[in-house]
């Protein structure tokens, strides 16, 4: 059985390397690359030239809380879905590495009735209650597919701001299943990711109907996968180490913490697979920590 790992990554490729070359031949990569990312033609080259990297897209141009992001997962998903010895999916980004050991990594997914690790709550929910419990990002126009946060995030705020004042609301329709939310990163047996792309080639309702949706990578899968037989075997887990206390990108988001070396004994002691968020200076040091440790 052979385990596909799918990244979004948009920088820090020397990262990217260091994670492809963590893991064994029993692992294959399925990576994407932000279309707008600059990239050195060395870094493109050295990625690509791994054994055990299948894809290297720049299919999309990624804007964060976009819906290219979303399309961006499901086009790996698909691709590592083509190799049928291909039995396990976990989800990351670039700025992710693995915390556990590859020994670690094949006993959690051992054996013939995997689980499914998803992070999922109904939608409205307490954890997104500046966002009306998550509808006002359904039921409001965001334009991040149309303007790139990183210049124009308050012009995108200032937008729905207005819609409210005028008393807008996009419709949702009876058609829409029962919506959940979580983390926009998973680790998912074969058969449920299957059934997620089945969903997405046969009812494209959902899909259509999250464009303009507020970060929708963070809806999507969960809906689909918690209103199907799939949600008997999953897991509320994302098995991803995260310090949510961090700072504010705007009033309605915020982004995990850098980790550093300060945060070794407490990703050491989690049960989760991967960490995150890793950059560099700054978590150059806890790298050499886990792969010392490994």
């Amino acid at each position: 059985m052979k385990q596909a790992i799918l990244i979004t990554a948009y920088k820090n490729f020397k990262h990217l390397v260091d994670i492809i070359d963590f893991f064994d031949e029993s692992f294959e990569f399925y990576i994407h690359v932000d279309k707008k990312s600059k990239v050195l033609k060395s870094d493109f080259e050295k990625i690509g030239a791994r054994k055990n990297v299948k894809i290297l897209s720049r299919k999309y141009r990624v804007n964060w809380g976009g819906l290219n992001h979303l399309k961006s997962s499901l086009f790996l998903a698909s691709k590592a879905l083509e190799e049928p010895a291909n039995q396990y999916f976990h989800l990351i980004s670039g700025q992710d590495f693995p915390i556990k050991n590859i020994t670690q990594f094949k006993k959690t997914t051992n054996g013939s009735n995997l689980k499914d690790y998803l992070e999922y709550f109904e939608i409205p929910t307490k954890h997104w209650a500046n966002e009306n419990g998550g509808l006002d990002r359904i039921q409001y126009y965001h334009l991040f597919d149309m303007l790139d946060a990183k210049k124009h995030i308050k012009w995108i705020w200032r937008f729905v701001r207005l819609q409210k004042k005028f008393h807008f609301k996009r419709s949702i329709k009876d058609e829409t299943p029962k919506l959940y939310g979580g983390s926009t990163w998973w680790s998912l047996s074969r058969k449920t990711l299957q059934y997620v792309i089945y969903y997405t080639n046969n009812s494209p309702y959902l899909i259509n109907r999250l464009k303009y949706t507020f970060c929708p990578e963070e809806i999507y899968f969960q809906t689909i996968i918690m209103n199907s037989n799939a949600s008997k075997k999953v897991v509320n887990d994302n098995l991803r180490y995260i310090d949510w206390e961090s700072t504010r990108i705007d009033k309605y988001s915020i982004s995990p913490a850098v980790l550093s070396s300060s945060d070794f004994e407490k990703i050491k002691a989690s049960k989760k697979l991967f960490a995150r968020k890793f950059d560099s200076p700054t978590s150059d040091s806890l790298k050499a920590m886990l792969l010392k440790n490994e």
